[in-house]
């Protein structure tokens, strides 16, 4: 079953849920600072799990202590797609038990 790319309405409903979250061209967008290089690293890896469980991968950067995502749906012709707001959805929850912010 084919994904289908989002309208820029759908975006923005989806954005005003997941408040940190951002459209950065043709990506969501988010970064978590957390309390030490190790917090992050163990988060990254948290993620990595999830993205493997949901087949969809995410562009991820580790910092010290902080971790970057941007994510859009390459076989959908790399547009924003409900895949992305439910790999946001779960690195949301991820980062709460993480204690990011």
């Amino acid at each position: 079953m084919a994904v289908e790319p989002l309208s820029q309405k759908e975006i923005e409903d989806r954005l005003a849920e997941l408040p940190g979250w951002s459209l950065d061209g043709d990506r969501i967008a988010r970064s978590y600072r957390l309390g030490s290089h190790f917090a992050a690293t163990a988060m990254v890896v948290h993620i990595a799990q999830v993205q493997e469980e949901l087949d969809h991968h995410s562009d991820l950067t580790l910092g010290y202590n902080t971790v970057s995502l941007t994510v859009n749906t390459h076989s959908a012709g790399s547009v924003v797609t409900e895949k992305d707001f439910e790999l946001a959805r779960r690195v949301e929850d991820l980062a709460a038990g993480h204690g990011a912010h």
